[in-house]
């Protein structure tokens, strides 16, 4: 009877009294102990609410029911494709919209749609590859700020595709630490493509000397990220590298040079398409002839043959360890016993030569750079030191 008297008095109440009157209609389901006839009743004076033409009352019962599981689930469903006004507090906190419903939301909807999916609690895999596939660039940087979405590898991959060159994507993706090494590897490449367009239009370096320099920062960037991955990790950022004409002879024979050979191992087995196991096994030889069948089988120059061997003997021989911190570094001994030797060799080819003459270089700065700070650490830890230059 209720129901019946609220039904009549809705068709002419005012909008704003019709969407407290549907709210409170809308809490009675969820909360009173209705009989079944009155139950059946709301349902049905609810189900025609969504025919209201004011949006207010469809909104005070989406936000009624957006956090309910005991909700109705066809008020729901109808709900999450209304205005986004009246739909979004239904999609981003609703129980009841399964994985499908909200990937075709996604896919159908607008901006304001797509960023509110993207907030969701406990947000599936899939989903989150329907945002990263088609979703706004607002929407996918709410997806990399919500601690609750579940994003593969792949779908990483395509946000940075899709938006890797807009400041605020990087930014919110290179402070998280946990995402691939790949994907960190990708938007390196973006920023330092993005520096170099910048620099080339403003005139500031030629197309060329701004594509090398480019090469030379995003080499050194995957060296610092190549430093701090393991296992799975660092198979995918060699396999990133390579789809991307990033794995080259200079790359791996600078990973050798500092002395990372996690991240020679496994370029060289990707190259080779060997198992990594078999690579690492080859790899201590000491004989020299199973590293040339190995660079052969990876497609490498064999120009660069006897720089990798000059390079691995040291290695050996000195014992380095690697850190996140070293194996980030050039090894200046290490650069210079290769220089050396390939000074000598009539085999060596002129780029070989130019890019060992640069890693000599950056690996003399970068030493000289370590010494300066290790000495100003010294002096901020023995303040006597500055008495001694004052006397």
């Amino acid at each position: 009877m209720i129901v019946r008297q609220f039904i009549n008095w809705i068709r002419t109440a005012p909008a704003g009294e019709r969407a407290e009157a549907t709210r409170a209609l809308a809490r009675a389901w969820l909360i009173s102990d209705l009989s079944h006839d009155d139950r059946v009743a709301a349902e049905g004076a609810l189900l025609m609410l969504l025919d209201d033409p004011s949006p207010l009352v469809r909104q005070a019962m989406a936000e009624a029911f957006a956090r309910s599981t005991d909700a109705p689930a066809s008020i729901v469903r109808a709900l999450s494709a209304d205005q986004p006004t009246v739909a979004l507090p239904v999609l981003e906190h609703s129980p009841l919209l399964i994985d499908a419903d909200l990937v075709d939301i996604v896919a159908t909807g607008n901006d304001e749609v797509q960023c509110a999916v993207a907030r969701r609690i406990n947000l599936p895999v899939s989903v989150c590859a329907a945002v990263a596939e088609v979703g706004c660039a607002a929407a996918a940087l709410e997806l990399i700020e919500n601690p609750h979405a579940e994003l593969a590898p792949f779908s990483w991959t395509r946000i940075v595709e899709r938006h890797g060159h807009l400041a605020a994507i990087r930014e919110a993706m290179l402070v998280l630490d946990d995402i691939p090494a790949a994907t960190r590897a990708a938007l390196v490449a973006k920023l330092s493509n993005t520096l170099a367009q910048f620099v080339v239009a403003r005139n500031w370096l030629s197309a060329d000397r701004a594509e090398r320099m480019t090469i030379e920062a995003r080499d050194r960037s995957t060296m610092n990220i190549a430093a701090r991955s393991r296992g799975d990790d660092m198979q995918g950022l060699v396999k990133h590298l390579r789809v991307t004409g990033q794995l080259t002879a200079g790359l791996i024979l600078r990973a050798l040079l500092s002395s990372n050979l996690d991240l020679f191992d496994a370029a060289l087995a990707e190259l080779s398409d060997l198992p990594l196991a078999r690579v690492s096994a080859l790899l201590h030889d000491r004989g020299g002839n199973s590293l040339h069948a190995l660079l052969r089988r990876a497609g490498l120059p064999e120009a660069t043959f006897a720089a990798f061997q000059v390079a691995l003997d040291a290695c050996h021989e000195q014992g380095y360890v690697d850190t996140d911190d070293t194996a980030a570094r050039l090894r200046r001994r290490m650069v210079e016993r290769v220089l050396t030797h390939c000074e000598s060799d009539r085999g060596a080819t002129e780029p070989l030569m130019i890019l060992l003459r640069r890693f000599a270089t950056e690996s003399a700065r970068e030493e000289a750079r370590l010494f300066c700070d290790e000495v100003v650490a010294d002096d901020a830890v023995d303040p006597a030191y500055d008495d001694l230059i004052a006397a």
